[in-house]
């Protein structure tokens, strides 16, 4: 017997919750499904039937019955910093307007378990995968298009050139930070690199390689630093910048994170910014704007990255047989406070 005497075990179904409330079990449906053209008396007597029976939702029943889950699923590296926050942040406003809903998954960069979660969200209950920034395995995308599941990379590209991929102009972003700091008087310009398997990591070493060259500024291996991405590296990688026997006028980080740590760095040793070295980001995520000195940066438009991943997931629903395409949106040098001229 159950707490409220009934002794019944089986689920509560819409049904139940349309009988309760004296509506058809059609209106049901779309009030527990978001559909907005609903009366709001009708919506929340709905919903006060649906609490009271303890109705939970059969996603897997949806699914199987509509043939569609209205689920995405979105891989993510984690959900620890403003880059992520921005896409994510796009992909949910498009998903709401399209009445899906999400599923989110955390890698924290682990391969094997990325691997997993990709076939995990492709044999469940999601209708198609969003993947922010993934360590792309070249198997589980062969598995993926095997499958005709669909699938959008977010700021990462496949060697293959078989995925659908949104991504901004990674290299013309670097290229300008570098011309910027070049046109300000620096020539001992350092780069503290991102995680060398992304590819918005390779494009923008090349960018920076290219600015010099343009410049007749010489490419100098003490100046470059391999990093990850992430704020902890890039304090160790401009102590050692700083060691140099002859120390940058300037350091470019491959992201606003790895910014953030050259300039804890700097201010550890002692330096101010831009006084003695500027420094300049990529991607201009929200604290960019309020730490101190504000950072000079190169604006990724990642919020609108997110949305068109979700557009672009939902046309290949729709249309499992459409080819794989590229989007690249437009970056933009953004002025601030971090950097001045020699």
């Amino acid at each position: 017997m159950t707490e409220n005497g009934n002794h019944s075990t089986k689920p509560v179904t819409i049904i139940d919750v349309a009988r309760e409330c004296g509506v058809s079990y059609s209106t049901v449906s779309r009030v527990l499904n978001g559909y907005e053209f609903v009366k709001e008396s009708t919506r929340q007597r709905v919903m006060d039937a649906a609490n009271k029976l303890g109705y939970v939702a059969n996603l897997q029943a949806r699914s199987l019955a509509g043939g569609r889950s209205q689920i995405i699923g979105l891989l993510v590296p984690g959900l620890d910093n403003g880059y992520i926050g921005e896409i994510v942040r796009g992909v949910d406003e498009e998903l709401k307007r399209a009445n899906y809903d999400l599923m989110l998954y955390t890698t924290h960069r682990h391969r094997g378990k990325e691997s997993v979660y990709v076939n995990t969200i492709a044999n469940g209950l999601t209708d198609g995968l969003l993947l922010i920034v993934p360590l792309v395995a070249s198997a589980y995308l062969d598995a993926l298009r095997q499958r005709n599941f669909p699938y959008v990379l977010i700021d990462q590209w496949d060697a293959a050139d078989k995925s659908s991929v949104v991504d901004a102009t990674n290299w013309q972003g670097a290229y300008d930070a570098t011309r910027y700091l070049l046109e300000c008087g620096h020539r001992r310009i350092a780069f503290i690199t991102g995680l060398m398997e992304l590819s918005s990591a390779v494009d923008r070493l090349e960018g920076y390689k290219a600015a010099l060259a343009d410049h007749d500024v010489p490419y100098l291996d003490e100046l470059v630093i391999e990093g990850d991405f992430w704020q902890a590296t890039a304090v160790t990688a401009t102590e050692r910048l700083l060691s140099l026997p002859e120390r940058p006028t300037a350091i470019f980080a491959a992201n606003d994170l790895s910014a953030y740590g050259v300039m804890e760095s700097i201010r550890n040793a002692g330096l101010g910014i831009p006084e003695d070295i500027s420094v300049i980001g990529f991607d201009d995520i929200p604290q960019s704007s309020i730490v101190y000195p504000k950072l000079t940066t190169i604006h990724q438009p990642l919020a609108q990255m997110g949305r068109v991943a979700v557009k672009m997931l939902l046309e290949q629903i729709e249309n499992p047989d459409r080819p794989a395409r590229r989007v690249t949106l437009a970056t933009h040098l953004v002025v601030r406070d971090s950097c001045r001229p020699i």
